[in-house]
Formats: C-alpha cells, sequence, structure tokens
C-alpha cells in the first residue's frame, strides 16, 4: 500500500506537534473565545466588569497555555479537566473488556451515540488511563459553528466529518476523504479511531448501526485486490457499548420528540448543540459503564452484515442500571426480569427505594405531554435486550 500524504487531509485532520504553538497563540488572542470565557465564568459580572475581567481572562488563559508545545501537552490539560468533571457529574466509572484488547494495534472503535461530547470523552479518558494511546476523534462540522472551536476539537486529536457538503459529488467526494483518512490512521499511522455508529444521538434509546457509515469505511477499499471481508478485518472495528445511568439531556431529548412527533418537525435553535454539550458537561450522569467488545475479525460479506454484528455486540454488552428498570416498569407495567451495573446485580426493586425515588423525582420534573419519550429513552435499551433475546420477555 502507497503510503498517503497528510496534506490532502489537511482540511479535516487533527492538528499535528509543530501546529501547537501558533494555533495556541491564536487562541489566545481571540476575542470571541475570551468573551465566551468570561460570559461563562462570570455571568452576572461580565455586563459590568467586562472591561476588567477580559484582560484577566487573556492573561490568565496565555498563562495556561505557555508550556504547552505539543498535542501531548494539550491532552495533559484536558486530563486535568475530564478527571475534575468525571469527580464532580457521576458516581462511578466503570469499564468491561478492555483487558481483551491489545495495546499496540489500532482499532476502529465504533460505539453506540448517546452523547454528543461526552461518549468519545469518556471512552479516550477510560482508555488512556488503563495504558492505551489516546483516541482520534470523529466529530460533525455541524457542531464547529465557531472557528475557535474547530481549533480547540483538533488541538484535542479530532477530525472534521464533513456533514455540510452539498450536492452528491461533493458528498461523495468528502466520503471519499473521511474513508481514506480513517484508513491512513489505522494502517500507517496506527493511531486508534472512535466513531458512533450513526450521525447524530440516539434520542429515543434505540442503538443502531446505520449501514451507511460501514459504506463510507470501506469507500478507501480496493475491489480489483481487496476482498471486501479481509477489508473490514484490517479496520479492527470494536464495538462498544456507553450506558449512563442518567442522561443529563434526557428532557430535551424528549422535548425535542415530542414537538417532532406533534408538529412533524423540529427546528434547532441556534448553537442548541453547543449548548447540548455544556449541558452534558456538567449534568450529573450517575454511573457511567464502557463495555468493550471483541475486534471483528470474521467472514463480513456486506455493510448490512458488519452493522447487524456491531448492534448485536452493542446491545448484549450494555450494561443496564436501575434507572432503566423504573423506566420500563413505568412504560409497560412490569419490571423486566434482569440484572444491572457491572458488578451484575440481580434487579430488586424492594432494594432500590432510594434509587427509585430519585429517577422519580426525575420524572417528576418533566412536562406531563414529555414523559412518555422521556420514559423511552431509558426504558428502550432494555426492549432491544428482549427483542434480541438476551433479556426474557416479562409478558411470556
Amino acid at each position: 500500500m502507497a503510503v498517503v500524504s497528510d496534506d490532502q487531509f489537511k482540511n479535516i485532520r487533527p492538528y499535528n506537534d509543530a501546529e501547537v504553538e501558533p494555533v495556541l497563540a491564536k487562541l489566545a488572542q481571540h476575542e470571541e473565545l475570551i468573551n465566551t470565557i468570561v460570559n461563562y465564568k462570570y455571568p452576572l459580572l461580565a455586563p459590568f466588569f467586562g472591561w476588567v475581567l477580559k484582560p484577566l481572562a487573556k492573561w490568565y488563559l496565555g498563562k495556561q497555555i505557555k508550556p504547552i508545545t505539543n498535542v501531548h501537552d494539550f491532552q495533559l490539560v484536558v486530563e486535568g479537566y475530564m478527571t475534575r468533571m468525571i469527580d464532580a457529574t457521576t458516581t462511578k466509572v466503570t469499564h468491561s473488556g478492555l483487558d481483551s484488547l491489545d495495546t499496540s494495534m489500532a482499532y476502529l472503535y465504533m460505539s453506540n451515540h448517546r452523547d454528543i461530547a461526552m461518549d468519545p470523552a469518556l471512552l479516550t479518558y477510560t482508555m488512556y488511563r488503563n495504558g492505551y494511546d489516546t483516541l482520534r476523534i470523529a466529530i460533525g462540522d455541524n457542531l464547529l459553528t465557531k472557528d475557535y472551536v474547530s481549533d480547540i476539537m483538533r488541538l484535542n486529536k479530532s477530525f472534521i466529518v464533513n456533514r455540510s457538503a452539498v450536492g452528491p459529488r461533493k458528498i461523495l467526494a468528502a466520503y471519499k476523504q473521511l474513508s481514506a483518512y480513517i484508513s491512513k490512521s489505522l494502517s500507517e499511522d496506527k493511531v486508534g479511531i472512535w466513531i458512533a455508529q450513526r450521525e447524530g444521538r440516539a434520542k429515543n434509546g434505540l442503538d443502531g448501526t446505520v449501514p451507511a457509515i460501514i459504506k463510507m469505511l470501506t469507500m478507501s477499499f480496493d475491489r480489483k485486490n481487496d476482498v471486501f471481508a479481509d477489508f473490514v478485518r484490517k479496520l479492527h472495528i470494536v464495538p462498544v457499548a456507553i450506558s449512563y445511568e442518567y442522561d443529563p439531556c434526557d428532557s430535551d431529548k424528549a422535548k425535542e420528540l415530542y414537538i417532532k412527533e406533534s408538529e412533524g418537525q423540529y427546528q434547532k435553535a441556534e448553537q442548541e448543540d453547543v449548548n447540548s454539550i455544556a449541558v452534558s458537561i456538567e449534568g450529573n450522569k450517575g454511573n457511567v459503564h464502557i463495555a468493550f467488545g471483541q475486534p471483528m475479525l470474521g467472514e463480513f460479506d456486506s455493510p448490512e452484515i458488519v452493522a447487524a454484528e456491531v448492534d448485536r455486540q452493542i446491545i448484549s454488552n450494555y450494561i443496564l442500571h436501575p434507572s432503566n428498570f423504573f423506566a420500563y416498569k413505568e412504560l409497560h407495567g412490569v419490571y423486566p426480569i434482569g440484572n444491572y451495573s457491572a458488578a451484575n446485580i440481580s434487579f430488586d426493586s424492594s432494594k432500590l427505594k432510594a434509587e427509585a425515588r430519585k429517577f422519580g423525582a426525575r420524572l417528576a420534573a418533566v412536562a406531563t405531554e414529555h414523559k412518555p419519550y422521556f420514559l423511552q429513552n431509558y426504558a428502550n435499551c432494555i426492549q432491544q435486550k428482549i427483542d434480541f433475546g438476551f433479556l426474557p420477555n416479562p409478558f411470556n
């Protein structure tokens, strides 16, 4: 295989070490970024004392970034923020299956998608804390509406998925470039990749892999010289199931689904996705589990078969929480039979009265018309396990 130059990916790839200091210098003088920091940290004081706070913020930002000379330095700073965020907003973050993977191998981690920022952040943080290198993370350009946001994400090893391309030719070109970049990262750079199993979050709790994602990944497949199943094996796909006891954006998702069903469409507000990221970072997540599946090394002859195996592993490995059982009972009138948590504890509602009250309080805060959609977000992971035969049907 010919070595592929990074130049053809300059518009989508993460920044390299040589680019870090110039980009940080630009960010340190970026007025909109400074304003955003001041307004976020001091919302009450900013309108009156912005003239004092902004120079101080610029000075502090310059001091923070001065020691950073490469991508690793930048990610060490991010790690510190991640650790504090996890301590403040989660009960515990656990994982399973990671010890069966090879730390020297560049895998393509394909996960379910529940949270814009937290899914890849918690995954790569967990891996880094367990001796793996951090991943390159796929992020849609719809989230990069500000140039400084794009710069920060690319400093943190994110690469851009061009979702704004218009017209068949431009869309095809964007997907081919993305496919080639992912292939290069895995085969030549030996750097792992995170990508979601679908575009957009699963707001109704139903996880499913879109075959078009698999088709995009295989666009760099040489149909004359390669066998499809061999190419899939070279991607080293590892399905990953991420489960949150509490979804910080649960009520917002429920509202969106209600409006879509009642009015036929939902129009996002300006910067709504960015606001969702802020909510998810700051909101309570309870227990979080990341379940790593097995590398897909079998005979997979089509994108649809690949997608089906990703789904099977994600739904099978998805760790349930008491919140899922409570929601299922509210929707269906009966508790399902199953286990919860990484400790594989048999669910018994009589032993989880405090958890039931906590979930009940969360549900009570949701508008009545939004409640069914709120509950689906938590209950449908159980329904999928039942449908796949991983849990018994409580009505049989």
